[in-house]
């Protein structure tokens, strides 16, 4: 029995080491309305996470963080190099970061943070720069990989959203 306990710890301990912060759902329709789960699984060198700053493509418009009891939630917008319409309105600035600060995530816990986005009609990999901050020292989740390159390649590698066509087939009621 105890020659199996040990090869137990070495892949719970080997799947920690590997873990990165993920999209809960990876794949999107292109224009729709998308719910991004930002999945954080660690703190940095073990110690806890109190700040979680997200970058967002300018592809993910109108964004709205979901509050978290007990974290503080701060925007950043700048001015968009394409305006787009919403609601018969010329939008030319959006929420380009999001940052939640002030909570508690211990290193032995996993949390999410989301966000609300409208997405282009861009077809294609998006790409979502994360950086944790935590009590020692932090943690940023931003390499993309180059073209033909696999994330998994990448040591800290930033989430990814496959955002694909939309659908031209109607429902028949």
């Amino acid at each position: 029995m105890k020659k199996l306990l040990l090869p137990l710890c070495l892949i719970s301990i080997t799947g920690l080491a590997n873990a990165h912060v993920t999209l809960e759902q990876t794949k999107a329709k292109a224009g729709s309305y998308h719910k991004l789960t930002f999945k954080i699984g660690h703190g940095c060198e073990g110690s806890t996470t109190h700040t979680v700053k997200i970058s967002l493509p300018e592809a993910a418009t109108g964004a709205k963080p979901m509050l978290k009891p007990g974290w503080k939630i701060d925007t950043v917008s700048q001015t968009l190099s394409k305006p787009y319409e919403s609601h018969g309105k010329t939008i030319t600035t959006g929420v380009r970061e999001v940052t939640w600060s002030g909570g508690q995530l211990p290193d032995a816990y996993y949390d999410e943070f989301s966000i609300q986005v409208k997405l282009s009609d861009e077809v294609g990999k998006q790409y979502f720069k994360v950086t944790q901050l935590c009590e020692k020292g932090r943690l940023d989740w931003i390499e993309i990989p180059a073209e033909g390159q696999s994330s998994k390649a990448l040591k800290s590698p930033a989430p990814v959203l496959e955002v694909e066509a939309k659908s031209d087939i109607v429902p028949h009621h």
